[in-house]
């Protein structure tokens, strides 16, 4: 028999993009270039509301998002954005806001230069800044705000927002191809050709392109992955991901999963936003939490240790696996924001938590610390395995207090006498 080829270990190889920073006070999030895949969020409140977008971006903020986009669509919403942030420095919430602008952002930034000082970034939708001769005149008030105050921004194409006058001049100029492209290829021009002129276009002004970050959103999957494909294709500037519209619920999760997946797989992406519909009584920060476990998933980034648990079987007719994997699972999570300064790296920690004998044992060496409990007709012992060595056997009622209490003891001596040194 012939030898075999090693297989090598599939990993996301990052496509080189220029690096683009907001900053805010002392806080400097860099995005592309070697920096990690940062998570984007925004809220759903009237800014207007200045307390309560405050309260949102901060539950945003701890769940993880690195930079909270907020809508700035009035002249009322944009006189909050500086108590906004006033409000956020009080909490000791440092994250980078982001303003949305469509139609009247020009005037805005122009007329409200607090708000304009007060943003960390600015979002700019070439399709929505003007018709006709105020087309360029308005993109370029915005872009003028952004190099006066050295903001850096995104310039964001989206399919249900196209610039009409590209669209159709495209139109006309596939109208005389001899073999025309279809509507959808064209349309995937449009995008990719907006948003990369729209930053030529900036750069002419003299905006620096490391200052500029480029999205082109759609709400399909495989429009999305030949979008960006191309764009990756076409131009170094950092790029935001993002699927527009992905729905509520497991349709939107799923969505948002494969589509910015398959691409940061092949290192296409700088930032990343998971545009789920809340569903009635969700919490707004869902959207941070399947971002974070996109990345995760991927091996990009880690947020919270991970805990492996079988999906249970005939073997496994108890709940207690899968009670005690979700109890340390939430425990995890809610304690990370203050875990993260106490404990570095624990992050990285994988936990198991099987539910019979079956890989159990395998599982468990595998993890940091992991138990096997006793399946349908095993005998009622749940060995449990530490850095990979059979660390001792638990029985009886309480096993999943006692396990509780070994992971937590676990970190505290692991990662608990790893503080960062002082000079």
């Amino acid at each position: 028999m012939e030898p075999c080829l090693p297989i090598e270990a599939a990993s996301p190889t990052r496509h080189p993009t220029r690096q683009a920073r907001a900053v805010w006070g002392s806080r400097v999030v860099t995005i592309g270039g070697d920096a990690p895949v940062r998570i984007q969020s925004m809220t759903n409140t009237d800014t207007v509301d200045a307390i309560a977008t405050a309260i949102q971006v901060k539950e945003l903020a701890i769940a993880g998002s690195e930079l909270v986009r907020i809508t700035v669509n009035t002249p009322e919403a944009a006189a909050q954005v500086p108590y906004i942030r006033e409000q956020l420095d009080r909490m000791g919430i440092d994250v980078p806001l982001v303003g949305d602008f469509h139609y009247n952002g020009h005037r805005l930034l122009t007329e409200y230069p607090d708000c304009a000082k007060a943003l960390s970034k600015y979002r700019i939708n070439p399709g929505n800044v003007g018709k006709g001769d105020k087309r360029d005149k308005q993109f370029g008030q915005m872009i003028e705000a952004a190099i006066k105050y050295d903001k850096c921004v995104r310039i964001g194409v989206n399919w249900g927002s196209l610039d009409q006058e590209l669209l159709a001049s495209l139109m006309d100029e596939n109208g005389q191809r001899a073999e025309p492209w279809d509507a959808k290829q064209v349309m995937y021009e449009a995008l990719v050709t907006s948003a990369i002129e729209s930053a030529k276009r900036a750069e002419a002004m003299g905006m620096d392109g490391r200052q500029i970050i480029l999205s082109c959103k759609v709400s399909g999957v495989q429009d999305l992955v030949s979008v960006y494909r191309e764009l990756a294709k076409r131009c170094d500037y950092a790029l935001h991901l993002g699927l527009t519209e992905a729905g509520m619920g497991t349709k939107g999760t799923v969505a948002s999963s494969v589509a910015l997946g398959i691409l940061l797989q092949e290192g296409i992406g700088d930032t990343i936003r998971v545009s789920l519909t809340p569903q009635p009584g969700e919490a707004r920060t869902q959207e941070v939490v399947i971002a974070s476990e996109i990345l995760q998933a991927l091996g990009l980034r880690s947020f919270v240790p991970s805990v492996t648990a079988c999906p249970g079987c005939g073997r496994t007719t108890s709940t207690t696996f899968q009670e005690l994997a979700k109890q340390i699972d939430d425990h995890l999570r809610s304690n990370m924001p203050v875990w993260r300064a106490k404990y570095p790296g624990v992050e990285k920690m994988k936990v198991a938590v099987m539910g019979c004998i079956v890989n159990g044992p395998g599982e468990s060496k595998h993890a940091d610390i992991g138990i096997s409990l006793p399946g349908t007709g095993e005998a009622p012992a749940a060995p449990v395995f530490i850095d990979g060595e059979k660390a001792m056997t638990l029985r009886g009622e309480n096993i999943a207090r006692e396990f509780h209490e070994i992971v937590e003891n676990y970190i505290e001596k692991r990662f608990g006498a790893k503080q960062p040194e002082h000079a």
